[in-house]
């Protein structure tokens, strides 16, 4: 019986000792900075985090907002103002007038934006000579300081009621139809005297060379 009883005595004491071991190493983990505690814990964000996630995006440069004809950045239409004209006899000299040239020469201090066609009334016509399909620019182009726009005028077409021209008017009429008309300058006559004229005129639309705005009036 001793010897039985001795034995469970032995038997007993590691596990004892064990489960001490055990418990100290648990409190001493515990207490330690990096125990399972603090791991649990977040870690703080770091300045430059902090400062990204609290400083919204600076805004976009206002200069790279594209602007409209109206703003003080982009080029404004030419006006009566800005343009003088003149016209001249697009032939050999002698022969009969029937394809005119027209030159409207940038006077100002500034660039400008020309588009569209004249507006040109031959003498005693019921409005203005009809703009010649096919003849305008695509697209406005500016004039420089003395630079020159160019437009055609196809005095006779072939067609009836044909009559006599004593006096010429240009006006730009209205090329951007925000404003009514300005109104109309009398052209220096092409030739001395009168030339004729038929319900057949046509007008070129403003071109930046001459031979883009005489070329359809001479082909017809």
């Amino acid at each position: 019986m001793k010897t039985a009883a001795r034995r469970a005595r032995l038997t007993w004491k590691p596990y004892a000792v064990g489960a001490v071991v055990a418990a100290a190493l648990l409190a001493t983990t515990a207490c330690e900075p990096g125990g399972s505690d603090a791991a649990d814990e977040p870690a703080p964000a770091s300045p430059s985090a902090t400062a990204s996630r609290a400083t919204p995006p600076a805004p976009d440069d206002a200069s790279d907002v594209p602007t409209d004809g109206d703003d003080s950045a982009g080029t404004d239409l030419c006006t009566m103002g800005d343009l003088t004209f003149a016209a001249s006899n697009y032939g050999e000299r002698g022969e009969p007038v029937r394809h005119i040239m027209v030159v409207a020469t940038n006077e100002s201090d500034k660039e400008c934006d020309i588009q569209n066609a004249p507006e040109i009334m031959l003498g005693d016509a019921q409005g203005p000579a009809p703009v010649m399909q096919g003849s305008e620019a695509g697209e406005p182009f500016t004039l420089a300081p003395g630079q020159e726009a160019y437009a055609g005028v196809l005095t006779m077409g072939g067609h009836q009621h044909t009559y006599e021209v004593t006096f010429m008017t240009l006006t730009l009429g209205s090329p951007g139809g925000e404003a009514e008309a300005e109104e109309p300058v009398e052209l220096k006559m092409p030739t001395e005297g009168s030339f004729q004229a038929d319900d057949g005129q046509r007008v070129t639309g403003w071109q930046p060379t001459e031979g883009l705005a005489m070329r359809p009036v001479t082909q017809s």
